[in-house]
Formats: C-alpha cells, structure tokens, sequence
C-alpha cells in the first residue's frame, strides 16, 4: 500500500523533529545522570535559561545586531559583483577564459588569510569586515550565476530574436525569469556564509559582534556563554536563508520560471496618425 504524498510530507517534516527532540531528551538524561560535566556541556534547560536571561538583559541581541549588520552590507557588495561577473562569465568567452584562472586561484585563499590585508588597507570598524563577508559569500553567488545563465535553452533564446527582441529585452524578460532560481539559490547559500564571514572578522578583527562575545566568553570560561552564542549565530543564519527562500517563493508565485512575453515595440507615431 502506497503512502499518500500528504503522509509523506508529513513524515519529511516530523522526522527531523522527532529527532532533534530525542537528542534533547536523552542529553538532559545524560545530564541529569551525571555522565556529562556541566562545565563541558551544560544541560538543554540551563542552555535554555542562559540563552533567555543573554537575550533579555544580556548583550546578545546588540551584538547580534551588529553581526547581522555586517553579513547584509558584505551579501549585497557580493551580489553587486558576483551576479554580473557571472553573467559575462556566462556569455562572454573572452571573460571566461580571462578571469576564471583568477576566480579559481582565489578559493586557494582562505578567508582569514585576507584579514591581515584589510586591516593594513582599510583599518578596524564595520567596512573591513563587510569586506569579508563579501569575499566569503562570493563564489558560491558567482559559479550558480555561471550555471544559471549557461543552462537556459537556446532555442527560447533564439525565438526572443527572432521575435524582435533586442540585447536588453532579452536579458530582462527571457534570461532573468529562467536564471533567477538559480541565482537565488547561490545568493541563499552566500548570505548565509556570510555570517561565517563576519564572525572570522570579528576573530580577527575585533568589533563589537558575536565574534568578540564567543571571544569574550571563551577566556571567560563560559560555556554556557559560548553555547548562547552558537544559538544566536545559528538563528541569524536561519533567519536569513528563510527570509531569502520566501522572496524566492514569492516570486516564482509573481514569475513563474517561463520567459516573460517580450513587450510589441510602439508603433511608428506617423503610421498611427496616417491611419
């Protein structure tokens, strides 16, 4: 007997779940037993506590702020650059066969490695480590442009031309509705990078982020600091990459993922009035 589709999204949805709750229940266990030390790993409730009580009167929250500051501003510097240097990638040999020896020699670097520069070019503060969220949250933006662009049909393509369709409208109205998933899709896994990025930064960089608060707790000793942290990272970034997949949702709702009706051009003024 076949299970139905509902039940089976129900089960995609619950296993996960069920999971995780066992996880905790048999952690507390653990705790509660004595088998784990609590200066270790402290127990799901005194987690749970810890993080309310750093969340409500603690500094979390403003240092969360200024971290989420950081990966937006590095995300859109790496939109701004990856999503049309990907396009010319795409489209343009004499750019593919130029830049991707570079592009590729760059992932060679680690992104901490580049701290040190920044530093020395541009100093401390928000800008520096801006910068390198956007160099963490780059690739992934770029090589799914490449792939987006490089995998549209041609012969939709060439019916756009055929149609009348400029450079432009074709661009606009055939190629971005069918890259855009695509697209979205490196720009999720960028962004969501990115907050790996600013916290690097803040290792490396000082500030006034989550970096410096897991640096803080860290030669505090405080475990529990240290885990009320992570939660608070692992938040943001499922804060973003959610945020970002109900755009994409809401557009694929708004353009379905078919080219858009290149627009008729106007009609010669002179013909009309003749007529």
């Amino acid at each position: 007997m076949q299970s139905s589709p509902f039940s089976a999204r129900n089960a995609r949805v619950l296993a996960p779940v069920v999971l995780g709750f066992v996880v905790l229940v048999l952690w507390q266990l653990a705790s509660w037993a004595g088998l784990v030390a609590e200066q270790f790993l402290p127990s799901p409730l005194h987690l749970a506590a810890r993080f309310w009580r750093e969340l409500t009167v603690g500094p979390l929250l403003p240092y969360a702020g200024t971290t989420l500051l950081e990966a937006v501003v590095g995300s859109l510097i790496a939109v701004l650059v990856a999503v049309p240097l990907g396009y010319l990638v795409a489209r343009v040999p004499l750019v593919d066969t130029a830049a991707s020896p570079y592009i590729a020699a760059s992932q060679a670097i680690p992104a901490i490695a580049v701290a040190p520069l920044l530093v020395l070019w541009i100093g401390y503060g928000l800008a520096p480590i801006a910068i390198l969220c956007a160099i963490t949250a780059f690739f992934p933006m770029l090589i799914t442009t490449v792939l987006g662009v490089r995998q549209l049909p041609d012969d939709v393509l060439e019916a756009a031309r055929l149609d009348g369709a400029n450079t432009w409208q074709t661009l606009w109205w055939v190629e971005t509705p069918l890259a855009l998933p695509s697209v979205l899709a490196g720009i999720r896994a960028g962004v969501t990078l990115s907050i790996t990025g600013a916290v690097v930064g803040e290792f490396t960089m000082g500030g006034q982020g989550l970096g410096m608060l897991l640096t803080l707790h860290r030669d505090a000793n405080d475990t529990e600091g240290l885990f009320a942290t992570l939660l608070m990272l692992i938040a943001l970034a499922v804060a973003l990459f959610t945020a970002l997949r109900l755009v994409e949702l809401w557009l694929a709702v708004r353009h379905p993922r078919t080219p858009l009706l290149v627009p008729e051009p106007d009609p010669d003024p002179a013909h009309g009035a003749a007529s």
